[in-house]
């Protein structure tokens, strides 16, 4: 398991007026490497280690770097089930919408939730040990919800780029 960093950079627009080159290079490097130690990175973007810390703790201040987190290995945690989910509400209003969404916050099973524009209100992706409680998920879970009206499946078969945090 390793640790990596994960930048929002669309959070806070006065900042980003202010970033310049060496800030883009920090936080690529972050996105890299999250657990690099300021010394090696100042010493990467060619800034004194103060320098460097005093722009990093500036970017964590104003939330362009929300967090850090650990990249699992799910197999290794037994998700051997992936998929995303496009998901159709019968109704198009925003109480329907904060209902879906707060139905989904409380399954474990839903790694992400996005709201979307389309043929659909939402994508999500659902992670799961296996196929059968997968079923289950569909049928027990979202299939229950009174705001659903479609669910279209598409089982993630191999992910040959992947750079969630």
């Amino acid at each position: 398991m390793c640790y990596v960093f994960v930048a929002y950079w669309r959070q806070s627009p006065q900042y980003m007026r202010r970033m310049d080159a060496k800030d883009r290079e920090i936080l690529r490097i972050l996105e890299q490497d999250g657990r690099i130690t300021n010394l090696d990175l100042a010493a990467r973007v060619g800034l004194s280690p103060s320098a460097c810390l005093r722009r990093v703790q500036e970017m964590e201040r104003t939330a362009v770097i929300k967090g850090y987190r650990a990249v699992t290995n799910r197999a290794t945690l037994g998700i051997g089930f992936t998929a995303y989910i496009g998901v159709g509400l019968s109704e198009h209003s925003r109480a329907a919408q904060k209902a879906f969404e707060r139905a989904v916050s409380l399954a474990p099973e839903v790694r992400e939730c996005h709201n979307v524009t389309g043929t659909i209100e939402y994508l999500l992706r659902v992670e799961v040990s296996s196929l059968d409680d997968y079923k289950r998920f569909h049928t027990d879970i979202l299939g229950t919800l009174p705001q659903v009206s479609s669910l279209t499946t598409y089982v993630v078969m191999e992910s040959s780029k992947d750079e969630r945090a």
